[in-house]
């Protein structure tokens, strides 16, 4: 049975109410499914819609190399400076106006049983209302033989950064039903989610696994039987089932990237400063992303990922007229208006990000076919349609180019937006 639009509204963290009203979902065509349209003007600049996810987690690998976050909501709970510490490699590292930075550590709570740390009371009476009584394992959090770590274990030891899926959001879903008093409800949210023929599933757990995929999904299967069954998702523990769950996570799960560094350096964008200091400061801070970037390389964030129904139905266009972010530094995403949208017009997200979409239509076309399984038919690759076709050379060119700037799974999983 579908969720109702209730259903996915109240998932909505409405912007003075305007999601509710400003926008609905529409079935578009069986190729596209749905999409979401506007019902009114929204003008540039304006936020869409506000939305938290059904559920969210960080990636496992991310969590293990210290990249500290809320369990609940993936808030970054370093400081500024520990963060910039930690990332440089310098623990002597200051941060001029130490003030700027939001993080508040005296809100900071763990549960009491396993220790995982929130940034906030709400979120930890969140978690534990919503899943974490099922999934809190008591003073067995380091033991290498409980069934979540071993799961866990597992995991990390088939899908390396960088990171695009978790299997502790799969996880996260079944705990939750098992949590509900009316377990029907998030079935139904669950359902919204678009599904794959079992081709196209094996396509993306493949993308997922790699070449050995059929022998370590099997293995994650039965340690995901083993730590979670629940009888009123049995479907789901099964081969099929199971493999479409994980193909639900890996073609609808949103990149989230949590940075107390980078809304310290937000805020010290916006400061009042004479030009001088300005110039100074400036100069501070690019040294200091040049210095990361030589000891840490492209992982600054705390990152995981969560499923957005509303957001899910957002398709995908190479000259997209919405974006999405996390500027309030947890799982909150927020859908913008990137030009006027008429009433009546779809709003469409890019799965590319802004240097892939500049690329040629044929190079967008195997990102697309290969990471989300559709082939694109926006305003701009059918008027790039006529064009030449790329020869060999300036085929082998661009897939030179892509292999050495992407790492191979780097697109799967909507795009990972800046904080």
């Amino acid at each position: 049975m579908a969720a109702s639009m209730c259903d996915v509204f109240s998932f909505c963290v409405g912007v003075a109410g305007r999601a509710r009203g400003s926008v609905e979902v529409r079935f578009v065509s069986s190729a596209k499914g749905k999409g979401l349209f506007a019902t009114q003007l929204i003008r540039k600049g304006e936020t869409i819609f506000v939305e938290r996810p059904l559920v969210a987690a960080q990636f496992l690998w991310n969590a293990l190399y210290r990249y500290r976050a809320c369990d609940h909501c993936l808030r970054a709970l370093e400081k500024a400076e520990e963060n910039a510490q930690r990332l440089t490699g310098k623990p002597g590292q200051i941060l001029p106006h130490p003030e700027l930075c939001s993080v508040q550590k005296d809100l900071h709570q763990n549960c009491p049983h396993c220790q995982v740390m929130y940034c906030s009371a709400e979120c930890r009476l969140a978690a534990a209302e919503q899943y974490h009584q099922i999934l809190c394992p008591g003073p067995s959090q380091d033991d290498p033989r409980h069934p979540l770590n071993k799961l866990q274990e597992a995991w990390r030891s088939v899908h390396y950064p960088p990171e695009t899926a978790s299997i502790m959001l799969m996880a996260r879903m079944v705990a939750t039903v098992k949590q509900a008093k009316d377990k029907d409800h998030w079935i139904r949210l669950f359902s919204q989610f678009c599904n794959k023929t079992a081709n196209e599933e094996e396509e993306i757990v493949h993308k997922l696994l790699g070449d050995k995929f059929k022998g370590q999904l099997e293995l994650l299967r039965r340690l995901f039987t083993e730590a979670l069954y629940e009888e009123a998702l049995s479907q789901w523990f099964t081969p099929d089932g199971f493999r479409s769950l994980f193909a639900l996570v890996g073609t609808n799960g949103q990149g989230i990237g949590t940075s107390s560094l980078s809304q310290w350096v937000h805020a010290c964008d916006a400061l009042e400063l004479k030009p001088q200091e300005r110039e100074q400061l400036d100069a501070f801070i690019d040294q200091l992303y040049k210095d990361i970037e030589a000891a840490t390389g492209e992982f600054l964030n705390c990152e995981g990922s969560g499923l957005f129904v509303l957001q899910s139905c957002c398709n995908h266009s190479c000259v997209p007229n919405a974006e999405t972010s996390f500027p309030e530094n947890n799982f909150l995403l927020h859908v913008t208006a990137l030009e006027d949208i008429k009433p009546g017009e779809e709003i469409c997200i890019s799965y590319l990000d802004c240097c892939q979409r500049e690329r040629s239509r044929h190079s967008r076309h195997k990102i697309l076919r290969e990471n989300y399984l559709f082939v694109c038919s926006c305003p701009k690759c059918m008027a790039e349609a006529d064009e030449p076709s790329l020869t060999s050379e300036d085929e082998e060119e661009e897939e030179e180019e892509e292999e050495e700037g992407e790492p191979e799974d780097a697109e799967l999983g909507d795009e990972m937006t800046d904080v």
